[in-house]
């Protein structure tokens, strides 16, 4: 038996309430929680226990990012001043087609890499670059390898109009873990004719998979739920993603059906797609999630999602609420029930911030608020992911890091020289 102790932390839990506990002990074996409060081992010396000492250190569930393009690493920055429609024909249509499975393979394992640094244990990456399955299984050995919790959203690039191929899919889905899990990732109703959409939500039942799926009011759908709706394909284990300028009726009938978003609202607001969208949201019943989405256009940590998110207005949300949107309400509507919070029976997915810093000194009155406000990723100290430490003293601890980073710095050669 693998036994862990982080020693007197001062311990930031998410469920059933958001709460901080100082000087609390976290207890891990073979990979889980087991128990967390004070002074849970009588002999912290005892060779069979290894002791983390988390005396300076704020510790909370690991983030959850519930909508990544990791495979977009390599492109960081190209679309800060693209809206939506540059940002498709460039990112998708320019750069997009010239990707090579090694490009996938380096952008997913540095974008992977990078979550686990700013404390991010789970994604959502949704992948919409399946060229081929050389493409696919690069994407798959690079979050393997990266060692973070991952739902591989499988879909086309939105650009084809095509269905999810069924049979690509089919092939890599003995490629489950622990650690990796499966979604369809449909261009959707908002893009799509209804063929298709029907054939790829059938793909997801058959599969007993959920759906991911951009959402938006469109030229073939205004309404995209209610056309769902009206052809029987509006159920709950779905994850939209933005619906901005959808109205509130659409959003409705989302909370009706049990479904999650997922917004991403430093992309959101820097693509011009609508107004704010999380207050909305909460007003229509809506469970909600925080994603990142692309680093074509943002920073890639949670920590400014969630300022993006507190910043909507002090009347909406409070910062413990935020820091559960980011937590456990993102394992939620992934459909995961083991992480995001540090229930005893989680899996031990856990961030280790450094509370001595100077940029969270003094925090100490509301540790919640500080995290939220004030935080960033270069506190981050250690991360955890099924007990596993992927980040010690500040540090990543993955030997594929340095050729990772050559790799990526291949691909942004490739991916920026001119066309032959």
């Amino acid at each position: 038996m693998m036994r862990t102790v982080l020693r007197g932390g001062l311990v930031i839990d998410t469920e059933p309430e958001v709460v901080a506990r100082p000087e609390t002990d976290v207890l891990i074996e073979d990979g889980r929680i087991v128990a967390v409060g004070p002074n849970l081992i009588a002999d912290p010396a005892a060779a069979e226990v290894e002791v983390i000492d988390a005396t300076e250190r704020i510790v909370l569930p690991g983030f959850v990012d519930t909508h990544r393009h990791l495979w977009e690493t390599a492109l960081r920055g190209v679309a800060v001043d693209a809206d939506l429609g540059v940002y498709l024909e460039q990112v998708l249509g320019r750069y997009g087609a010239r990707y090579r499975p090694e490009d996938v393979a380096s952008g997913n394992l540095v974008g992977a890499l990078e979550c686990l640094d700013a404390g991010i244990t789970t994604v959502q990456d949704f992948s919409h670059v399946q060229l081929s399955e050389a493409h696919t299984d690069a994407a798959l050995d690079a979050l393997r390898t990266a060692g973070i919790r991952t739902v591989f959203g499988y879909g086309p690039s939105p650009l084809s109009g095509a269905a999810v191929n069924a049979d690509g899919l089919r092939r890599v889905l003995d490629r489950s873990s622990e650690r990796i899990r499966f979604a369809v990732a449909a261009i959707g109703p908002s893009f799509s004719p209804l063929e298709i959409v029907r054939a790829d939500w059938e793909l997801a039942d058959s599969l007993e998979l959920p759906v991911v799926v951009h959402i938006s009011s469109s030229a073939i759908a205004v309404d995209p739920i209610t056309r769902l709706r009206d052809a029987g394909l509006l159920r709950p284990n779905t994850l939209y993603v933005h619906g901005n300028d959808l109205p509130d009726s659409e959003l409705k009938l989302i909370a009706d059906s049990g479904a999650a978003v997922a917004t991403t609202p430093s992309v959101e607001a820097r693509m011009e797609m609508g107004r704010p969208l999380a207050p909305r949201l909460r007003s229509a019943g809506v469970s909600l999630s925080l994603g990142v989405d692309a680093v074509t256009t943002v920073a890639g940590d949670m920590f400014g999602a969630m300022r993006e998110l507190l910043a909507l207005g002090y009347t909406t949300f409070t910062a413990a609420e935020v820091l559960r949107i980011a937590t456990v309400d993102g394992a939620r509507a992934l459909g995961l029930t083991d992480v995001g919070s540090l229930a005893v029976g989680n899996q031990a997915d856990l961030a280790l911030l450094r509370r001595t810093d100077v940029n969270l000194a003094g925090g100490l009155h509301d540790p919640v608020a500080t995290v939220v406000t004030a935080a960033h990723p270069g506190n981050v100290d250690t991360v955890l992911v099924g007990g596993t430490p992927v980040k010690r003293d500040g540090k990543l601890l993955s030997a594929a890091l340095p050729g990772a980073l050559d790799a990526l710095a291949d691909s942004v050669a490739h991916l920026t020289s001119p066309l032959q």
